[in-house]
């Protein structure tokens, strides 16, 4: 597992997730204006059962803030999937 993705996890468990999956896409997006600068590209899949009731919006919005700072320079961008423990 790489730094980022440790970090990632990191942050998001203020979460409280019950699960997580994140997949590094960073080699699909070479030559990409984001990878030039450092960022990486990323795919996650979280469940916890704070999002549950809560608007996709909402659930994105958290998920953001948890990872906060990572966002402004390791993550350039992010594929995120957040469900509640009943969604899955």
């Amino acid at each position: 597992m790489n730094d980022v993705i440790a970090r990632m996890r990191a942050g998001l468990e203020v979460l409280q997730p019950e699960r997580i999956d994140i997949e590094d896409q960073s080699a699909q997006h070479a030559g990409h204006a984001g990878a030039a600068s450092g960022g990486g590209h990323f795919r996650l899949q979280i469940v916890a059962a704070g999002f549950a009731g809560l608007p996709v919006m909402r659930r994105h919005r958290l998920v953001y803030d948890a990872l906060g700072p990572l966002m402004k320079r390791e993550i350039h961008a992010l594929s995120i999937i957040a469900k509640a423990p009943e969604e899955t």
